[in-house]
């Protein structure tokens, strides 16, 4: 196939084979298959999901004729670069595209931006600018690749789109190892559709020739299409294979694993239950973990732990709910749609939604419920957030009870405290209320002042723009029960 061809030549996504689809694919993750391998598999942190390879397609050609909602052109910063992906995509969406660009104002490495696609198949092009690759700062271009991929997937989730057809982001002047940079594509792409999967329909991986064998290679590590593909793969696994987005690891700020475990380290206190030996993570009760933070609250009121040694030890036991978050299988948790990430609010910060109706407390592991907390929260609390908590409709099911909400409080890391600024509760009840302020006021500090009861959208929205808020229907079809049918436009309230 030409990959410039005419218009005639364009390819249909729909037409193209999913990841794992193969009648022998289907055979080895069979049921019985399954069954026969489940008790044997050691769970990979990328386990075997046939609902996610199902969005997944590699395909030989040039992402320019892909008849995709969207596909992804690689630059320069000034969106200028000529390279064979680059002049594939301009050759065949004609004069208007370059007319596009120029209102752009160019692109900052890691960035995404949206144009027409003009005379393409495609809708959309989303174009990004890769980063330089240099030894020396290997970091900083694995943050920026990261970026790059992150802020593709999460422009196509704000713009509704249903399929996203990808180039490798790289280019010869910009010299990123084709090994190292597929890791972060796959890895990032996996992340994404384990959190936002519902949002996004297929993901095409276009490589050329050269890169073709790279990505068959490396798909299964990330996108096992069998147990058994996942246990062989498990090994291959590079030692970083980021946080619970999908981001590289900064190495200063990853755990460190004793070299003698069992043994006392120079800078951890030698009182039984004090020390933390990272051979435990998988298999150390989490049970132990948390009586370690109460016996430390116990020598801090006798004068024998300083402040600074309790918030170490804190930092530890958090690490290893991190990595027991990255490492189970939490699709049931995140099936509920419980908890996900939308837009901003009006001082730009991310918004995460709870959905309480979606909870049933009785009937999940509340463990698990901690860890898919983690698990999606550890990179957002890096920066400002705020929390929207619909209460609307829950029924004592779903009420999460003052020790679980004390013991997340008590887990989480000091980010997730600092960098929240307000949570928005949504329709709470006159119960909700008094047990809210009993728990600001007895069970935790420095939380009161930031939650906001909010009665009505109307409301929330003075807050939060409603094209930036993601709820289910039944929130909007309650509001406008009780409250009336909301509006486009709403002022600024001073009570946010």
């Amino acid at each position: 196939m030409d990959p410039l061809g005419a218009p005639s030549q364009f390819v249909d996504v729909d037409t193209l084979p999913r990841w794992g689809h193969s009648p022998e694919d289907e055979l080895n993750s069979s049921d019985g298959a399954a069954e026969r391998l489940q008790k044997d598999v050691i769970r990979s942190p990328f386990p075997y999901n046939k609902d996610i390879n199902g969005k997944v397609i590699l395909w030989k050609g040039d992402v320019a004729i892909l008849n995709c909602t969207a596909i992804v052109n690689t630059s320069n910063e000034s969106l200028t670069d000529k390279n064979p992906v680059s002049e594939g995509i301009f050759m065949l969406a004609g004069p208007d595209l370059q007319e596009d660009l120029q209102k752009l104002k160019g692109c900052r490495t890691g960035e995404a931006k949206l144009t027409k696609g003009f005379n393409l198949a495609a809708r959309f092009i989303i174009h990004t600018v890769g980063p330089k690759y240099k030894s020396r700062y290997r970091t900083a271009a694995e943050s920026s690749l990261y970026s790059c991929y992150r802020n593709i997937l999460q422009l196509a989730k704000e713009q509704s789109m249903s399929s996203v057809g990808f180039c490798v982001i790289n280019s010869a002047k910009r010299g990123y190892p084709l090994e190292d940079a597929t890791h972060i594509a796959l890895r990032t792409v996996r992340r994404f559709l384990e959190i936002h999967g519902e949002t996004i329909e297929k993901v095409v991986f276009a490589v050329s020739e050269l890169e073709e064998a790279t990505y068959q290679r490396l798909l299964p590590l990330y996108f096992p299409r069998s147990l058994e593909e996942e246990s062989q793969s498990l090994p291959y696994l590079p030692a970083d294979i980021g946080n619970s987005e999908g981001e590289p690891v900064v190495p200063e700020r990853q755990i460190r694993i004793s070299e003698k475990p069992g043994a006392p380290e120079d800078d951890q206190e030698e009182e039984e239950g004090l020390g933390v030996d990272l051979s435990f993570i998988g298999s150390h009760a989490f049970a132990r973990m948390e009586g370690d933070i109460d016996k430390q609250r116990r020598l801090i009121l006798q004068g024998q732990l300083s402040e600074a040694a309790l918030q170490k030890q804190h930092q530890r036991n958090y690490n290893r709910w991190l990595c027991q978050a990255r490492s189970e299988d939490l699709s049931d948790i995140a099936s509920l749609k419980a908890l996900y990430q939308t837009g901003v609010d009006n001082r730009g910060r991310t918004v995460m939604v709870v959905v309480g109706r979606n909870i049933p407390v009785t009937l999940i592991d509340m463990d698990k419920a901690l860890l898919y907390f983690i698990h999606v929260m550890d990179h957002i609390a890096v920066k400002e957030y705020v929390l929207v908590y619909f209460h609307t409709l829950t029924s004592e099911y779903n009420h999460l009870d003052s020790d679980f909400l004390k013991k997340l409080y008590d887990v989480v890391d000091v980010k997730y405290k600092r960098n929240l600024k307000a949570v928005y509760f949504v329709h709470p009840t006159f119960r909700s209320k008094v047990s809210t302020w009993f728990f600001t006021t007895f069970s935790v500090s420095g939380l009161k002042d930031k939650i906001h009861h909010v009665d009505s959208l109307h409301q929330l929205f003075a807050a939060i723009a409603p094209e930036q808020i993601d709820f289910p229907p039944f929130v909007l079809e309650y509001d406008a029960r009780e409250n009336g049918p909301y509006y486009t436009s709403y002022p600024p309230s001073p009570d946010f």
